[in-house]
């Protein structure tokens, strides 16, 4: 998949807009990374991607990573010590069930929105908004996933 193919296929604004409609109701961090393609360790590359956008810096360790990398139809979803400790592993299961379900048809971008919404669900019953919260992170999708 070419750079211009991968852009094309996650709508970064509608993706973007459905982070914000989530952490509109958490205190919560999602962040959403697409990668172009590359050799190695998809779960590796996620991890530094993690570190790289301070999603393992959030004040409540309640950030999650939706780490995409459409040209190999692979992904990675992270979720922080605080979130994770809350929702264990079979939250994540399905989530990625969902993403799988997607993602084998191509919808990326639906995919992304309905995932971000699961999460967004979580996020707001384990951390609810609080008037104080400020958005630590970007809510735009990152392109910049390289090795």
């Amino acid at each position: 998949m070419t750079r211009t193919q991968l852009l094309k296929s996650i709508d970064s604004n509608r993706v973007k807009q459905a982070i914000e409609q989530a952490e509109d109701q958490t205190s919560g961090e999602i962040v959403v990374s697409v990668a172009p393609f590359f050799w190695g360790s998809v779960d590796k590359l996620a991890r530094r991607t993690f570190v790289r956008l301070g999603v393992n810096r959030t004040q409540g360790r309640n950030g999650v990573l939706f780490f995409i990398v459409p040209s190999r139809r692979l992904f990675v979803v992270l979720g922080d010590q605080g979130i994770h400790e809350k929702v264990g592993q079979e939250f994540w299961n399905a989530v990625a069930g969902h993403l799988t379900d997607h993602f084998r048809a191509g919808e990326f971008t639906e995919g992304l929105i309905q995932g971000i919404a699961e999460v967004g669900r979580q996020l707001k019953t384990h951390f609810p908004y609080d008037k104080s919260d400020i958005n630590e992170l970007s809510d735009d999708v990152d392109f910049g996933g390289r090795p």
